[in-house]
């Protein structure tokens, strides 16, 4: 059975699991420890844990328990002193602190969820993920970085403060991978911080697995606006070091018009400027058909299928 490591965070993370886990592979989950936001932020800093939204999705996704199960992690509360936590956060949260160890408290919630994978933070290590613009702003957190309209007009620096080293386990899935995923999702704030941990971008250009870039369906307006497939591996590779891709996993489906215009304040579709053998084009995108007007949540509808996705991957899975 072929191994399959995912790295990156938040929904990108979700989609592909949630698709690869109907499939006889081996899955593991890398995920980033940056995410400062919402609930997770509000526990880190008032509880000194590890940020437990992203790994939360993961777990969700790998899960095979009952549909109400899964529902109870990601319930929400709506009001009173619990008001915008999820209950999977403050569970994952609530093990960390009766384990000793966020890694402890993430295998046992796999137990209880009956995942179907591994699911490692990309570091034990409290992180803060920091950006330094070209006219000498610093943006403070995941957060921060997320919601900045400037990146695009350039950046000094991205880094994660303190200085990370990778969780060990998590370096030798990499090294013992038979496929790589990266992306998709937020490309400064769920898939470089991984990169930014000491021993990550080593393990990817030491590893003999396959290594596939997935590549985001929108650009992020103000920070990666007008962004080409070609401008966002140009910068992967100069935070890994050297290309290190064998496939790179293209969406051709052009979302609806309506669609389009609802997102037009968020961002732009992604192009494929590359005509190289290892770009893959296939239709991607779900979730198209809303009931409503009111349910044309950006986030929600313009967004990687996970049967299409899947279903491209095994293709690669399939010849290794």
């Amino acid at each position: 059975m072929k191994k399959v490591v995912v790295i990156g965070g938040g929904t990108g993370n979700f989609v592909l699991l949630k698709g690869l886990k109907n499939y006889p592979v081996q899955l593991s989950a890398i995920v980033s420890m940056a995410d400062d936001g919402g609930s997770t932020g509000i526990l880190r800093d008032e509880l000194g844990v590890l940020p437990p939204g992203d790994v939360r999705q993961c777990l969700v996704a790998l899960s095979d328990s009952s549909r109400l199960m899964r529902s109870v992690m990601n319930y929400r509360f709506e009001n009173g002193g619990l008001e915008g936590h999820s209950f999977g956060n403050l569970f994952l949260s609530a093990l960390e602190k009766v384990t000793g160890s966020f890694e402890k408290a993430v295998e046992e919630a796999g137990r209880l969820l009956y995942i179907k994978g591994k699911v490692f933070p990309v570091t034990n290590h409290q992180v803060r993920l920091k950006m330094i613009l070209n006219d000498r702003t610093v943006l403070e957190g995941e957060k921060e970085i997320y919601l900045s309209q400037k990146i695009d007009q350039g950046y000094k620096s991205i880094y994660l403060e303190p200085y990370a080293k990778a969780n060990p386990r998590a370096l030798d899935e990499i090294m013992h991978a038979d496929l790589v995923l990266l992306g998709p999702g937020g490309f400064h704030t769920s898939l470089i911080p991984n990169l930014l941990v000491e021993g990550v971008c080593n393990a990817l250009r030491s590893t003999q697995a396959k290594i596939v870039y997935i590549a985001n369906l929108m650009n992020r307006k103000g920070q990666t606006t007008s962004f080409k497939v070609s401008n966002y591996l140009q910068e992967l590779v100069t935070f890994i070091g050297e290309d290190i891709f064998d496939y790179i996993l293209v969406n051709n489906q052009k979302p609806v018009d309506e669609l389009i215009k609802v997102y037009a304040e968020e961002g732009d579709l992604v192009e494929n400027d590359l005509s190289e053998d290892r770009v893959i084009l296939a239709s991607l995108i779900g979730g198209m058909t809303p009931a409503s007007k009111s349910d044309l949540l950006k986030r929600s509808l313009i967004r990687h299928d996970p049967k299409k996705t899947a279903q491209e991957i095994m293709k690669i899975v399939d010849h290794l």
